[in-house]
């Protein structure tokens, strides 16, 4: 499916816990991310470090976005 969306010309930025999965579905953009249960997030630490986490992954997407690749790329 993300080959498909790419393909329209639409980047599409895999965010996954299991990079291997995001390679074997042809995500070319893959930003790690934190444990399978809280990809994004981190329920132990405080509001405030969860908070600025969460910021850095969502701009870590957000440059995968905007950066042309050719192939697997990881963020």
């Amino acid at each position: 499916m993300v080959k498909e969306i790419e393909r329209y010309g639409i980047p599409i930025v895999h965010m996954s816990t299991i990079t291997t999965i995001s390679e074997s579905v042809g995500a070319n953009r893959i930003v790690p991310t934190i444990a399978i249960p809280y990809p994004v997030g981190n329920p132990s630490l405080s509001k405030d470090v969860e908070t600025d986490m969460r910021e850095k992954l969502v701009k870590r997407a957000l440059t995968a976005l905007s950066t042309e690749v050719t192939e697997v790329s990881y963020f």
